[in-house]
């Protein structure tokens, strides 16, 4: 039997998630954090996995490896919930305006301004937490992110391209491992950087297919509406250009083995071109959320080329 949409849970919220069956008083909280939409924190948390697997290609992964993983997973989790607390409390006039976002429960009244700031504050304390765990240079490098994250929720107001700006912060992570493991960054990082920046330009164009009516009556900007009838195409050689570029990253890395690693990934993408459809906004979000399958192809190919064995 198909279970019954909670009619106080944002549109987009997982059916089913376990935040549906947490207590009343914290379900909100989780929800400015997006607990109930854990493909974000994927989106956020595999690039620095991935970064991590690319720099030890040449040398083989280690076990202190899984520490490292696991500072990222925490960071990943507690600092997208920052953002989306964050971005939640400078666009409540905006979300609700926008039937998907009504809901949220700064535009519906189920927390104050006052409270999402607190949540807010507990977020970055865990996030630097994390921070203070690093390597010195790493730290620097993570650092260097937080005037992006600071801005992108002002993106959609003056620009039709937020969705790179998303990329450049998203994908930060992957700059961050190798900081964290070798001290520095080199050309295959760089370029899986690039790719990944592309990637989420790609994902989150197809994302906000859902909101394009509505953005548009309000004035808020997005790739989406700015590639009209031609977001397929777009995101095609958007994704194309995201592939050759991990592509190159991994043949910088390790060759021609690296390339064919990459393949999986590269075809992932593909068939959501084929899928997408810009006037379906369920497709449009379920394409989306398959971006964590995607990520994990390219994980999953790179750390066999950096297994020990």
């Amino acid at each position: 039997m198909t279970e019954p949409a909670n009619p106080t849970a944002p549109a987009d919220a997982v059916r089913g998630s376990w935040v549906a069956h947490a207590p009343a008083f914290a379900r909100p909280y989780l929800q400015l954090s997006r607990y109930d939409r854990p493909a974000g924190f994927w989106l956020l948390g595999l690039p620095c996995v991935i970064g991590l697997v690319l720099a030890r290609i040449p040398d083989g992964l280690v076990a202190e490896d899984a520490w490292l993983a696991l500072l990222f997973a925490i960071g990943a989790v507690a600092m997208r919930g920052a953002g989306c607390t964050y971005n939640d409390i400078l666009d409540r006039d905006i979300d609700a305006k926008v039937a998907r976002t009504a809901l949220r429960p700064l535009p519906s009244g189920a927390v104050s301004l006052k409270q999402a700031w607190a949540w807010l504050l507990i977020q970055c304390l865990i996030g630097l937490g994390i921070l203070l765990a690093l390597p010195d240079f790493a730290k620097l490098v993570a650092l260097a992110a937080i005037p992006m994250v600071a801005l992108y929720p002002l993106m959609k107001r003056i620009t039709w391209w937020p969705q790179v700006w998303l990329g450049l912060t998203f994908n930060w992570g992957a700059l961050v491992a190798p900081a964290a493991i070798r001290g520095e960054i080199t050309l295959a990082e760089w370029l899986l950087y690039a790719g990944l920046v592309l990637w989420t330009l790609g994902y989150d164009t197809i994302y906000a297919i859902q909101d394009r009516e509505d953005d548009a009556l309000i004035g808020v900007r997005s790739t989406a509406r700015r590639f009209g009838g031609k977001i397929r195409p777009a995101v095609a050689i958007i994704y194309a250009c995201c592939s050759a570029l991990c592509a190159a990253a991994a043949y910088v890395a390790d060759g021609w083995m690296g390339v064919a690693m990459t393949a999986p990934f590269a075809f992932h993408l593909a068939l959501q071109v084929v899928r997408v459809d810009p006037a379906d906004g369920g497709r449009a979000l379920m394409l989306f959320r398959a971006n964590r399958e995607a990520g994990l192809l390219l994980l999953a190919g790179w750390a066999f080329i950096a297994a020990p064995f």
